[in-house]
């Protein structure tokens, strides 16, 4: 038997008014972690949503253990032995963690009744082979982002495959859970189970895969060996052109005022008198492992979550921030870590979705949106940002996912915010519109904003900040200067 498990063969696909894919050929062997690579829109999820049957329209052919398929549907992918954990989350929200793990195939009992004790057991041993301590029953809506993450890896895992895909499956973990990951990877490869692995990050693709297959504009642009790969190398296959670097170089520097104090914050569920203070033209970083409280912080800085005690100042002067609007009339602008859940309605325009938050400035007495203004500011943010639409009218649920940060991204903007507070900003973004993003955000403290960017990759930290608060536990372990920051510093207040 040939050691060829999958073979597609001229794969095209074609949306309104765009291709998504052209003549596209892949293949995988048994065994073997490739890495489907490319920027956003590039073609990755469309090609695995064809072969797992999301897609069962499109041009060219499967070959699945020497025999010719096409899937209908993503159960008769399943059923031959195709998993996907798909970057943006598909769960039940108000379902817990184990039915979520078992839905479709749930445990029964010998009278063919739903057994809760044995797909708890199951789910449980799912979890803790993960090295993730997710409680079976807590349901997935108070699940924070890694941890949605880690059911839908554990789902995958918990039934026979012989071809695992994972989109983007390390964008909401830590380091440690990124190696756990990365370790049952290893172990499912010597059983001869086979991954597809897609990712934006540069030194996990080099890390973990055997062979790179690289698509540009829906087409084929490149394959090569890990072993014979660089992060050069692929950023040319990428976006076909060298990059001098992936992070932008600030032009100017923080000023003496500043824009944004805080004094002895706390608040639930986990914040403890936390005080800092960032300057105009600042960029300030926010690292810290999963749990630590980055987001639990910037969610009380906007009022989303009520402090029990401590004070917001800004511009020296106290504010009272009680709700997500009055944040935004102080000038404070943010764009959540999850976009699919709070940073856009996925079922409106790119030009509903950038103006949501200003509707006061556009509007007339009466309450009517000027369309002409609002019109404007749209056509302004998609040109600044680059956003790959048709046209303003273009639904935001049908861009790929890079673009639909770059919305998030314009949101913000319209704001014209004095205090821009990133939530993992570039996560899921691939390294050509990664590069961007720093530059819009270096564009804009020069211009005066203090940026607050809350991230994971530390060399993203490490290169964007001029200075980088640590925190631990709700609280605040580090200031860091640039000069004095590195990867070890960094993580050793992480963990103190």
């Amino acid at each position: 038997m040939s050691d060829c498990l999958l073979e597609m063969y001229n794969i095209s696909k074609r949306f309104p008014g765009v291709w998504a894919l052209r003549d596209v050929q892949f293949s995988v062997t048994r065994g073997e972690i490739v890495c489907l690579l490319g920027e956003n829109g590039a073609g990755k999820s469309t090609l695995m949503k064809i072969l797992t049957g999301v897609l069962p329209d499109f041009e060219g052919a499967i070959r699945f253990e020497g025999r010719p398929v096409r899937f209908r549907n993503t159960r008769e992918a399943f059923e031959a032995g195709i998993s996907i954990v798909f970057q943006e989350f598909n769960l039940c929200p108000n379902l817990s963690a184990m039915e979520n793990l078992f839905l479709g195939n749930e445990v029964r009992a010998r009278w063919g009744f739903i057994s809760r004790r044995r797909m708890r057991e199951k789910a449980r041993e799912a979890f803790q082979n993960l090295g993730t301590a997710i409680d079976p029953d807590a349901l997935v809506k108070d699940l924070g982002v890694a941890q949605q993450q880690m059911v839908e890896v554990a789902k995958a895992l918990a039934h026979q495959t012989k071809i695992l895909i994972m989109d983007e499956p390390t964008s909401a973990l830590a380091d440690a859970e990124i190696q756990n990951l990365f370790a049952i990877m290893r172990e499912l490869k010597s059983r001869g189970i086979s991954i597809v692995f897609i990712s934006h990050k540069l030194r996990e693709v080099l890390e973990i895969s055997d062979r790179i297959v690289c698509l540009k504009d829906g087409r084929n642009s490149g394959e090569i060996s890990s072993r014979e790969a660089t992060e050069d190398r692929l950023i040319a296959l990428m976006v076909g052109r060298e990059l001098d670097q992936l992070y932008s170089q600030r032009r100017g520097g923080p000023s003496a005022e500043v824009a944004l104090e805080v004094r002895n914050l706390s608040g639930p569920p986990m914040i403890r008198d936390v005080s800092f203070s960032i300057r105009r033209g600042e960029i300030l970083g926010l690292a810290g492992l999963i749990g630590a409280g980055r987001t639990e912080l910037a969610r009380l800085l906007i009022g989303a979550e009520k402090k029990t005690a401590g004070q917001i100042f800004l511009k020296g002067r106290p504010a009272s921030i009680r709700h997500p609007a009055d944040a935004v009339a102080f000038g404070i602008a943010y764009a959540s870590e999850d976009r699919k859940r709070e940073g856009l309605v996925l079922g409106m325009t790119v030009r509903e979705n950038a103006t949501m938050s200003i509707h006061g400035r556009i509007s007339t007495r009466a309450g009517f949106i000027r369309r002409t203004g609002e019109n404007d500011i749209a056509d302004a943010q998609i040109a600044k940002l680059q956003i790959k639409v048709s046209d303003r009218e273009q639904i935001a649920r049908n861009l790929s996912g890079g673009n639909q940060q770059k919305v998030v991204l314009a949101r913000c903007l319209a704001i014209q915010p004095r205090v821009l507070i990133l939530d993992e900003p570039t996560r899921g973004i691939d390294v050509g519109a990664k590069a961007e993003v720093h530059k819009i955000i270096g564009d804009l403290a020069d211009q005066g904003v203090a940026v607050l960017v809350i991230s994971s990759e530390l060399p993203e930290l490490l290169h964007l900040c001029d200075r980088i608060l640590v925190m631990h536990e709700g609280r605040l372990t580090a200031d860091l200067p640039r000069e004095r920051a590195s990867e070890e510093s960094i993580m050793k207040a992480a963990v103190a």
